[in-house]
C-alpha cells in the first residue's frame, strides 16, 4: 500500500466562473448534460485567481474540454449497447483521470474507503498482499506476514498475471482487488509470473488479516524486532518489544536488529514515531509539494528508546514507502548500518481527502526527502552492506573433523555438546541475510570488548 497521510489534504478549492457568453458557444445538449456533471467536476478544478489575457484563453481551453467530457457522457447514456449507471460511469472517469497520474492515486468509493480505514487500524479481509500495477499487470510489493499469501510461498516482485478465469492484463488496480475479495474461508485462484520461470498456479483460501505490526525474539544476545507493516499499532507495539528484550538481556544485550524486509508502508506519522525510537535528535523526513509553502519537517524528540546500542536495519525490495523513511533517517544519522538489498524506492507521500458522501480521493500530493536531502524516489535506499538473499545447503560429507577419523580418542566425559552450532546452521539455511546481520553485531561486541 502507498505511504497515505490520513487527515484530509487542505487544499485550497476554487470552482470556475462560468461566463453565460462563452457557454451560449456549446450546443443545448451539451450545455444539459455539463450542467449535470458541473458539479462534480468543478470540486477537482483549482484556479488560481487571475485577470491575464492568458488565463482567459486558458479557461477557455478548459471550459472546451468540459464540454467534450459532456458530450461523451451523454452519448454513452444514451447509445451504449446496454443501460449504464450514470454514478458508475462518473465515478470511472474521477477514478480514470487520478489513476493516469501516477500508480498510487486514486478514487475510493464509499466502501473502499471504509475498508481502508480498518487496515490502518490493524485489521481487515484479503489474502494479505499489498500490490500496485507495473506493465498492466498486479505486481506484488510485499506479503504480509502469517498470512494466506505468506504461507502459499507469494514473493516481492511477484506479477499477478490471472485471477481466477480472469486475465488482469486490462483490468485496473481496484477492479482487480476486487475480484480478488470474497468470503472469508473461500478459495481463489491466480496465476503467478516469477522471474527466470513459468507462469504457474497457486490456491489461496481468504482469510481476515488480522496485522501483527510488531514481532521480537532474541538469537543469543542480540534482540530481533520485525515490524511488517505501519499501522495505529506499531509504535506501541516497537516499545513493548524493546522494553521486554531489555528487561530479557541487560548489559549483556548485543545490539537490535530492526528487520523491514517485504514492509509495504503505511502511516507517515507511524515511520516517524518508529524512527524516532532510535534517535536523540535531529530531522527525520522532510516532504515537499508543488508549492515552497508546502514543505513540511518532521524532528526527533529527546530520548533514544534503546539507550544508543548498536543498531541494523534489515530492508530489500520489498521495503518501501514508510519503511524507506525510517531506514534512510537512521542511515544519515549514522545511527544503524542498513544491510540487505536496495528498498523499493516509493518516495511520495499521498493524501487520503474524503469526499463526503462519495467516498474519498487518494491523491500524491508531495515527495518526501531523507534528511541529507535525498529524494529516493526509484532509486530506492542502497544498504551500506549488500547481502543477496541466499540459499544454504549441506553438502554430503563435506566437513571432517577429528571425531570422523578411524581410531580417534573418544570425548571427555566432562565434554559438553553445545547447540550453538546446530542453532547458527539452521539459521543460515533459513535466512542467511538475517544471520550475516547477527554476526555483524556479534563482531562489533567482540570489538567493543577488546578496547
Amino acid at each position: 500500500m502507498p505511504l497515505s497521510n490520513p487527515r484530509s489534504c487542505p487544499l485550497m478549492m476554487k470552482p470556475l466562473p462560468i461566463h453565460l457568453a462563452l457557454l451560449q458557444k456549446y450546443s443545448l445538449r451539451a450545455l444539459a448534460t455539463f450542467g449535470g456533471v458541473m458539479l462534480i467536476l468543478m470540486v477537482f478544478t483549482l484556479v488560481a485567481p487571475s485577470t491575464s489575457v492568458s488565463q482567459s484563453s486558458t479557461n477557455e481551453d478548459t471550459y472546451r474540454q468540459l464540454s467534450l467530457f459532456g458530450d461523451v457522457f451523454q452519448r454513452v447514456r444514451e447509445e451504449y449497447v446496454e443501460e449504464v449507471d450514470d454514478k458508475e460511469l462518473i465515478d470511472n472517469a474521477i477514478n480514470g483521470m487520478l489513476s493516469a497520474l501516477d500508480p498510487h492515486s486514486g478514487f475510493l468509493g464509499e466502501d473502499d474507503f471504509a475498508k481502508m480505514q480498518v487496515r490502518t487500524r490493524g485489521e481487515f479481509g484479503g489474502l494479505g498482499i499489498e500490490i500496485t500495477m507495473e506493465d498492466g499487470y498486479v505486481k506484488v510489493v510485499s506479503p504480509i506476514d502469517e498470512t494466506p499469501a505468506a504461507r502459499a510461498g507469494i514473493k516481492a516482485g511477484d506479477l499477478i498475471i490471472r485471477i481466477s478465469d480472469t486475465d488482469v492484463l486490462g483490468l485496473t488496480l481496484n477492479e482487480a482487488v476486487e475480484l480478488m475479495r470474497g468470503p472469508v474461508g473461500s478459495d481463489i485462484e491466480i496465476t503467478i509470473k516469477r522471474a527466470n520461470t513459468d507462469p504457474f498456479e497457486v490456491t489461496l483460501t481468504r482469510d481476515v488479516i488480522k496485522m501483527r505490526s510488531v514481532r521480537y525474539e532474541s538469537y543469543g544476545e542480540v534482540g530481533y524486532i520485525r515490524i511488517t507493516t505501519f499501522s495505529e499499532q506499531t509504535t506501541p507495539g516497537l516499545k513493548k518489544a524493546i522494553l521486554a528484550l531489555k528487561a530479557e538481556h541487560g548489559d549483556r544485550l548485543d545490539g537490535f536488529i530492526l528487520d523491514l524486509r517485504n514492509n509495504p508502508g503505511g502511516l507517515l506519522n507511524e515511520a516517524v514515531s518508529v524512527t524516532d525510537t532510535f534517535l536523540e535528535k535531529g530531522e527525520i523526513v522532510s516532504t515537499r509539494g508543488r508549492k515552497e509553502s508546502e514543505t513540511s519537517r518532521f524532528y526527533a524528540r529527546d530520548g533514544d528508546e534503546t539507550d544508543g546500542a548498536p543498531l541494523v536495519v534489515l530492508i530489500n525490495s520489498g521495503s518501501a514507502s514508510a519503511s524507506e523513511i525510517v531506514a534512510g533517517a537512521l542511515k544519515d544519522h549514522g545511527r544503524a548500518l542498513i544491510m540487505g538489498t536496495r528498498s523499493f524506492g516509493k518516495g511520495s507521500v499521498q493524501s487520503v481527502i474524503p469526499m463526503p458522501g462519495h467516498g474519498a480521493m487518494r491523491l500524491t500530493t508531495a515527495r518526501y526527502y531523507t534528511p541529507s536531502g535525498v529524494s529516493i524516489q526509484a532509486t530506492g535506499i542502497e544498504p551500506d552492506i549488500l547481502v543477496e538473499l541466499a540459499v544454504v545447503e549441506d553438502i554430503e560429507d563435506g566437513v571432517v573433523r577429528e571425531e570422523d577419523l578411524r581410531g580417534a580418542l573418544e570425548k571427555s566425559d566432562t565434554a559438553t555438546t553445545s547447540t550453538d552450532d546446530e542453532k547458527e546452521t539452521s539459521l543460515n539455511m533459513r535466512d542467511y541475510q538475517l544471520a550475516r546481520a547477527i554476526d555483524l553485531l556479534k563482531g562489533v561486541n567482540i570489538f567493543k570488548s577488546i578496547e
